[in-house]
């Protein structure tokens, strides 16, 4: 090739321009693998990078922006922790938002997207299937940490998780292993359609597969404004079902903290656990070593989830191989919160 640009390396390597100005200049943000694939194609070609190259302004920041649903959820804290440490590997600054209840991901992303120009975005929690045009113009790579939206494929997109329906139907099934047939539901909004709508799906499918009719009494939903994933949430819930007599012997919470919730409700009214009510969760929370009963909940490996969005991430922004969806299995962990029904 005879007088090769930039260009025209960016384009037999796979890459953009500002990448291979940065494997000239031996900036930051570029992988030692991508940086000598990039060096040994220079010097196959006989490129020789100009002043303008080696000046090449790079119009992203380097910058990675956290989208994140229910930040005072403590299941997102470990991920949190672990994505910020990954991404500081890199030599990116990590940025946190976060996003009201009833607020647009991709539409704060979109914001963000012009304000800080960041070089990609991890969605923490959400439900994105109804956005996917505004997703292709956001422009940058993006990451997703609920498997709900595994459909949503595209070049600049990878999707991590664990399957909610199938954990959820574990768990489930689980509960009427024990002899449980009254299996009570605290769940998430009626119109959820994310990793909530998964959960009670998963549900009512345990309980079909089992000849089990579903039981809309059972359903117990959060009043408007209260948090569907919080300790009062489940508070309010476990009072519910003890003075009401909710025709119930188990009840499956939609996360580990509602689960805690219920179970102090249920202490408070007189009643015991796993004596008279058993109870479960979902999400596998740390705290639940330090509980005086462990909670039976469904542990997600919320450590592996992270760093895989961090790195497929990275991948698709250095133009390498990725994978699309990546799908972890949970663990059931069998506590000291749900036991075997007696026969009365």
């Amino acid at each position: 090739m005879s007088n090769p640009t930039i260009k025209d390396i960016a384009s037999l390597c796979g890459v953009s321009v500002s990448t291979v100005s940065r494997a000239i200049n031996d900036a930051e943000g570029i992988s030692a693998k991508t940086r000598a694939r990039i060096l040994k194609k220079i010097k196959e070609t006989g490129y020789e990078p100009d002043a303008n190259a080696r000046n090449l302004k790079i119009t992203k920041n380097k910058t990675i922006a956290v989208l994140i649903k229910g930040i005072t959820n403590p299941f997102f804290t470990p991920m949190v922790k672990v994505i910020e440490e990954e991404i500081s590997k890199t030599g990116h600054s990590f940025v946190l938002n976060k996003v009201e209840e009833h607020s647009s991901e991709v539409d704060v992303a979109l914001r963000l997207v012009k304000i800080l120009k960041p070089e990609g975005i991890i969605f923490l929690g959400g439900d994105l299937r109804n956005d996917q045009e505004k997703l292709k113009a956001l422009g940058i790579p993006y990451s997703m940490t609920t498997i709900i939206n595994k459909d949503i494929i595209n070049k600049n997109s990878t999707c991590v998780g664990v399957d909610d329906y199938k954990e959820s139907y574990k768990m489930v099934d689980y509960l009427i292993s024990l002899g449980h047939k009254k299996i009570a539901f605290i769940a998430a909004r009626a119109n959820d359609m994310s990793i909530g709508s998964l959960r009670f799906e998963g549900y009512k499918k345990a309980l079909a597969d089992k000849g089990i009719d579903f039981d809309e009494d059972l359903v117990i939903y959060p009043p408007r404004g209260l948090d569907p994933y919080s300790l009062y949430h489940g508070y309010e819930s476990g009072k519910k079902i003890v003075k009401e007599g909710l025709n119930c012997t188990a009840i499956f919470a939609i996360s580990d903290f509602v689960a805690i919730g219920a179970i102090k409700a249920i202490n408070d009214m007189g009643k015991r656990v796993p004596e008279d009510y058993s109870v479960a969760g979902f999400d596998g929370l740390e705290i639940n070593e330090f509980l005086p009963k462990p909670i039976t909940t469904i542990v997600q490996p919320t450590s592996q989830i992270a760093y895989t969005s961090v790195k497929e991430l990275f991948k698709i922004i250095e133009k390498e191989k990725h994978k699309e969806v990546t799908s972890f299995d949970a663990k059931l962990f069998i506590g000291e919160t749900t036991a075997e029904l007696k026969e009365v």
